[in-house]
């Protein structure tokens, strides 16, 4: 049996660093589109950028082949460069041998991935990625619905 071939995007946005922070995903399977957002009071843009990730697989109902966009170098590169496999190695440490954080996150992505065949690719953030650029609106729109004296810096 083949697996279902679906595409998410993901970004991730905090109105100040650490602040509140907002998260957007887009699941495409075939004809089918369906759009996610979340707020969290306090965050970082790091937290968020993997929490939208989450979201967007959690939201599967199986096992799927699945293309993960994202415009965060740090969330594509922990998996195109293997750095994971090497925080994991070492007892979750850097290279600079200090905890890795967003060590939950990070944990919880692991888990989902290992559920899916998930390819991660790298888009350029804030250009003419229609899809990515609708992720980090819906993100944007997640605080300022959630926090209103607050909007999104990124």
């Amino acid at each position: 049996m083949s697996l279902a071939e679906v595409k998410i995007y993901t970004d991730g946005a905090c109105s100040g660093n650490p602040g509140p922070g907002g998260w957007g995903a887009i699941l495409i399977y075939g004809p089918h589109r369906r759009e996610l957002a979340g707020y969290e009071g306090e965050s970082t843009n790091q937290r968020m950028e993997l929490l939208a990730a989450i979201k967007g697989l959690e939201a599967l109902t199986r096992p799927c082949s699945v293309e993960l966009y994202s415009d965060s170098a740090y969330l594509v590169n922990a998996f195109q460069r293997k750095w994971i496999e090497n925080w994991q190695r070492n007892g979750w440490l850097n290279a600079k041998k200090k905890p890795v954080e967003n060590q939950d996150l990070w944990k919880r992505l692991i888990a989902l991935a290992n559920r899916h065949q998930v390819r991660w690719i790298k888009v350029p953030g804030h250009s003419d990625n229609e899809l990515n650029n609708r992720c980090d609106y819906l993100a944007k729109e997640a605080i300022r619905k959630s926090s209103p004296e607050r909007s999104a810096d990124e």
